[in-house]
């Protein structure tokens, strides 16, 4: 794609945009309505597609990415009336007699870089969000999951209204190129290296953006709980999702010293019955996305400094990018996996001498998108709340607040900024106009020139709501 064709598109869908239609309520819920048609006529086809790119298991394509593509679409359906239904507000004395509403509008133009871990539902659910709110949207899938990126591409240029909805497909070139034109928002899924690409970016037009990044989710594990279920719900968010290729996969675990035999018992345990004792040949596990992501997880792997800490798993086969289960223990804190966001199926513990020392740990360092913890304990449950600060928590379990449509999903910090889901996915990509009506009535000549000693006495009266002075005021005493 050539530097015009992306200003093109723009201008294209910029007249589309002027011309008023997708502001139309009926426009709104054909082009949603025509978003679940693709996800239920073509399950098949972005099955496949999910496979060639991640070897992603059939549940895990259907669970996470389908069905809550499919759930995100209905509901938007469901509530897109009274979303765009304007909130009328209080007003004040000050400016009596008057009416006051908030009208939620469209921003006009937006861009959305989705991700290759999700490519169906991180590139989707976003563009749910700007039909929703009556844009206009470009969508650049990833091309690190070619196969779905080029059926995104056919189906919407099949089913949406391609004035106004377009798929561009490529690399970092069609990216840069996008990037450089003026948009009315910018929603990024991915790292924080390309997020601050693509906040520079979009600075030079003052351009808003919501970027979906990542970062080091703990799962701290307490003692006395019911341990099977813990792990077995810690596997399932880290392993269970694409193989740990995704931003809320647990990215290590904290626990007690003296609960860390049992945990890892239970953990080798639960793993072997979930992906048998040849994990490598299990069909339940996504494969790494690519060569250069093998070669990352291979280099934290290989650090001299935890080359004697795996403790479970450790096996890979570079020819299929596929790595097993792999569990390390007391991993030093400046070793390269503590570092970086790990994003694959290796899963560190750390261990502190009390439970509550976590907290600490977690907080010294950046904010994560998601926390989990696993507790019985009612007090420690509290205190997980009131000091952790991330882009979401979850109480004894993993991943699921995920699903929960009342819930803003997004980051803090450097996991991100701005949320979205459910309503938030409309407000995302909609302005709160303020408006406020006033008739020819009550006209205050105390606002006008020249300002009279008696009137400055009503007007300070007014404002300070002193209703005695005011009577005073108007009564001229």
């Amino acid at each position: 794609m050539a530097m015009v064709d992306a200003e093109a598109i723009v201008k294209e869908l910029r007249e589309t945009y002027a011309s008023g239609k997708t502001k139309n309520y009926e426009w709104r819920v054909s082009q949603l309505k025509a978003l679940l048609k693709i996800a239920e006529h073509h399950e098949k086809e972005i099955v496949d597609a999910l496979n060639s790119d991640l070897s992603k298991p059939e549940l895990e394509s259907f669970v996470h990415e389908i069905s809550m593509m499919k759930t995100s679409c209905k509901h938007a359906l469901k509530e897109l009336k009274r979303w765009m239904k304007p909130e009328k507000v209080k007003t004040s004395l000050t400016t009596f007699p008057s009416s006051a509403e908030i009208v939620p509008e469209p921003l006009g133009v937006v861009l959305v870089i989705s991700a290759w871990n999700y490519p169906f539902l991180l590139s989707l659910d976003p563009v749910i969000g700007a039909i929703a709110a009556g844009n206009a949207v470009v969508l650049k899938p990833s091309e690190i999951a070619p196969a779905t990126s080029s059926v995104l591409a056919k189906l919407l240029g099949e089913y949406m209204d391609v004035t106004a909805v377009r798929v561009v497909e490529g690399a970092i070139p069609e990216t840069t190129a996008l990037l450089e034109q003026k948009w009315d928002k910018i929603f990024y899924t991915g790292n924080g290296k390309v997020g601050r690409i693509v906040m520079t970016a979009a600075a030079k037009h003052l351009t808003p953006v919501v970027l979906e990044l990542g970062g080091k989710s703990p799962a701290v594990v307490d003692s006395n709980i019911n341990l099977k279920v813990a792990v077995r719900r810690i596997i399932a968010g880290k392993w269970g999702c694409n193989n740990g290729q995704a931003c809320i996969s647990p990215d290590y675990i904290i626990t007690t010293k003296e609960n860390v035999p049992k945990l890892l018992d239970a953990m080798k345990f639960e793993l072997e019955k979930f992906y048998g004792k040849d994990p490598l040949k299990s069909g339940d596990l996504s494969r790494i996305v690519n060569a250069n992501h093998f070669h990352r997880l291979s280099k934290l792997l290989d650090e001299n400094k935890v080359v004697d800490k795996v403790v479970h798993g450790g096996q890979r086969d570079e020819n299929n990018l596929k790595i097993a289960p792999t569990i390390l223990l007391d991993v030093p804190e400046d070793a390269l996996i503590m570092k970086e966001e790990i994003f694959g199926p290796l899963l560190p513990i750390l261990t502190v001498n009390k439970v509550e020392d976590s907290i600490h740990f977690i907080n010294a360092r950046e904010k994560p998108l998601a926390a989990y913890l696993f507790t019985s304990n009612k007090k420690l449950e509290e205190e997980f709340v009131r000091n952790i600060s991330a882009g979401g928590l979850l109480i004894n379990d993993t991943t699921l607040h995920l699903a929960i449509s009342s819930l803003p999903f997004g980051g803090v910090g450097e996991s991100g900024m701005g949320s979205y889901h459910g309503r938030f996915s409309f407000e995302a990509f909609s302005h709160k106009k303020a408006v406020l009506r006033r008739s020819f009535g009550g006209d205050v000549p105390a606002r006008y020139p020249p300002y009279t000693p008696e009137k400055v006495r009503f007007l300070k009266a007014l404002l300070n709501g002193n209703i005695l002075g005011l009577i005073r005021a108007l009564l001229g005493w």
